[in-house]
């Protein structure tokens, strides 16, 4: 009857599996795909812009109109004095032959809203996008 309590024994020991080495084998193998795969998904290609800008002799630099609104509300286009109306007709000839209009807006500190809301009025009207608002 000894013979049989030995040998269950041996067989409970065989029958049990220690699986700390497996763990640290998949624990190491974690921590080397971890610090290894940020490596492989960075490797973007970027073009990066130079320290000098492009040079392009063959397009001459497009004309900006200014629209010069002062404190009394007077309105000038390219340094001549225009009325809303006379502005919005000289905008629409310049947009019949420049399509892609570029105008600067600059009012005076002590200028009325209303005064700037019509100018930004007339260019929305007439779909000029290229506006820039001048400040000092």
């Amino acid at each position: 009857m000894s013979l049989k309590k030995t040998s269950q024994r041996s067989h409970g020991t065989m029958n049990e599996l220690n699986i700390t080495p497996l763990l640290d084998l998949v624990f190491v193998l974690l921590v080397i795909f971890i610090i290894t795969t940020p490596q492989l998904m960075n490797n973007l290609e970027m073009n990066l812009p130079s320290g000098k800008p492009p040079v392009n002799d063959n397009k001459p630099k497009p004309k900006i109109n200014r629209i010069v609104i002062n404190a009394q509300s007077q309105i000038t286009l390219n340094d001549e004095f225009v009325t809303v109306a006379q502005l919005k007709v000289k905008l629409a000839e310049l947009k019949m032959t420049t399509p892609d209009l570029a105008v600067v807006v600059k009012g005076s500190d002590e200028v009325e809203y209303q005064g700037m809301v019509a100018v930004l009025d007339t260019l929305q009207q007439l779909d000029i996008t290229k506006v820039g608002l001048a400040t000092e």
